[in-house]
């Protein structure tokens, strides 16, 4: 990974002039950063990344942008200029944006209420080779990881059989449905099941379902 120089190029992409000019605005004067250039959409972004005369080094950008919406930019980003910063720049901060912001391998997300001193905190954490989330998301963060972990644990207990099987459970199929779907006997599947409830501690159907979407092995993430 290339070294960020003393001072960083910024490339600010939202479709609200105001919060381009604002962050222009606090920005006015510091010696570190330099905004050289904008952009009111995604597609507009990854233009000006290839016809800025100076090298562009962090790209803020929101998330609800047309053309090309901020993750997307930011996966296109991360995979044409790898060495680029993102910083995503947005008022959502759901669980289903925040692994999306995850996924898409941002390097910060701060909301949109954030101040000056944030904004300068989350830059100069990013320019220095680190990650900045604000600490709003920080809780969905460390939930998602334990999800995760509690998922990655629960596989372990479990044969591949057996997961298979907890799957189509989860997904309202009998029995002897199962059993058609992967070519085993009714008897089968339902040994399978037998050893899901004693592994899992459950002593229901309901009961595995629960199991399966509380340990993220419901396919749903």
């Amino acid at each position: 990974m290339n070294e960020l120089p003393e001072q960083i190029s910024l490339l600010i992409a939202d479709d609200h002039q105001i919060v381009i000019d604002g962050i222009s605005s606090m920005l006015a004067g510091n010696r570190h950063f330099i905004i050289s250039a904008t952009a009111t959409d995604g597609s507009m972004a990854l233009e000006q990344l290839q016809r800025t005369a100076v090298p562009i080094h962090i790209l803020i950008t929101d998330i609800s942008m047309p053309q090309l919406n901020g993750i997307e930019l930011c996966k296109e980003v991360k995979t044409l200029h790898p060495d680029l910063k993102v910083l995503i720049l947005s008022m959502y901060h759901s669980v289903a944006v925040v692994k999306q912001v995850l996924l898409a391998e941002a390097d910060g997300y701060i909301l949109k209420n954030a101040g000056r001193d944030e904004l300068l905190k989350a830059l100069h954490r990013i320019a220095d080779g680190g990650t900045y989330f604000t600490e709003d998301i920080l809780p969905i963060i460390y939930n998602q990881y334990q999800k995760e972990q509690s998922a990655a644990e629960a596989l372990q207990q479990l044969s591949k059989r057996e997961q298979e099987v907890l799957s189509l459970i989860v997904r309202e199929h009998t029995s002897e449905e199962i059993g058609k779907i992967l070519f085993i006997s009714k008897k089968t599947v339902d040994n399978h099941r037998a050893n899901l409830l004693e592994k899992t501690g459950c002593n229901s159907t309901i009961g595995l379902v629960k199991y399966a979407i509380r340990h993220g092995l419901d396919g749903g993430g």
